[in-house]
């Protein structure tokens, strides 16, 4: 995986748990809370959402930390940032730990 495959997964995610936010009217984050809390649907036809909704900010999650991993090590390993941006701006495949 890429730097720039987890940046297109976290501009997805939030495409999709956009959608959820409006439809709902709350921020992902706020549903996630009450969700593994074990809050329930109060209507049927939101079981599906709901688990859609949980399983997107999931893995949104999870491709935050990598991103945030990524470039805590690309930075330490870059002799400046700015070449970082270099290398991304040019969308090179600059390969993550898993």
């Amino acid at each position: 995986m890429t730097l720039d495959d987890v940046l297109q997964d976290i501009y997805a995610l939030e495409d999709e748990m956009r959608t959820y936010e409006r439809k709902y009217g709350i921020l992902s984050e706020t549903f996630y809370e009450s969700y593994v809390s074990g809050e329930e649907p109060p209507d049927e036809a939101w079981v599906r959402d709901w688990t859609a909704w949980a399983s997107a900010y999931k893995v949104w999650l999870r491709r935050r930390e990598q991103y945030q991993a990524a470039i805590q090590l690309l930075k330490a390993e870059a002799k400046s940032f700015s070449r970082l941006i270099e290398k991304t701006a040019r969308h090179e495949p600059i390969p993550i730990p898993a």
